[in-house]
């Protein structure tokens, strides 16, 4: 199996590691945040799956999973001091949930414009931080900001991630104080 560690924190696996989409006549109706969190949940707790992932000292790593309904789903590998950036999956709802070691989830907990901004001033009171140990996660909606981390100096830590639609784009912001500021929209082109 290849497994490479991605330029983008969130880029896509090679084509040796993906499984293919359900065929469209095989598909009901679109999976829900809680359903995409219940997947999460089961594929976690696949002790035999987790174990597959083939960890790197250095990159995460990950391969996708055939997740529910069309929806996209990966298993990442989260090497110490490893993270996203801040970012969000723009029209995608989504879940995550940790199956090995303890990530750290950093949030704004309201509904951001979604175009036409480059640069934002952040109300006080708006930061979450969530730390999620082994069998924790969240499911999130549309437009979620977020950055995702492994805090430990010592210990890898292992995700499953799920999305529906899968990931049309993802919007990536840096952050300085309470500015937020959009600096790149990638698309899955841009992942290959």
């Amino acid at each position: 199996m290849s497994v490479s560690t991605p330029a983008s924190p969130l880029a896509s696996a090679p084509d040796s590691a993906a499984a293919p989409p359900a065929p469209a006549s095989a598909r009901t109706a679109a999976p829900t945040a809680a359903e995409l969190l219940d997947f999460v949940r089961r594929s976690a707790a696949d002790t035999e799956l987790v174990a597959s992932l083939p960890l790197d000292p250095e990159g995460r790593t990950w391969v996708r999973l055939a997740g529910p309904g069309g929806s996209e789903a990966w298993l990442i590998g989260w090497p110490p001091g490893s993270g996203t950036g801040w970012h969000d999956h723009a029209e995608s709802v989504g879940a995550f949930l940790t199956a090995a070691g303890t990530l750290k989830e950093n949030s704004l907990a309201a509904r951001l414009p979604t175009d036409g901004w480059k640069t934002l001033e952040l109300s006080e009171g708006i930061d979450r931080e969530r730390e999620l140990g082994v069998g924790e996660g969240r499911a999130f909606g549309r437009n979620h900001v977020h950055e995702v981390l492994n805090e430990s100096t010592t210990e890898h830590a292992i995700s499953v991630h799920a999305y529906y639609p899968p990931l049309p784009r993802i919007r990536r912001y840096s952050r300085t104080g309470e500015v937020l500021r959009l600096e790149s929209v990638e698309r899955p082109e841009d992942w290959q």
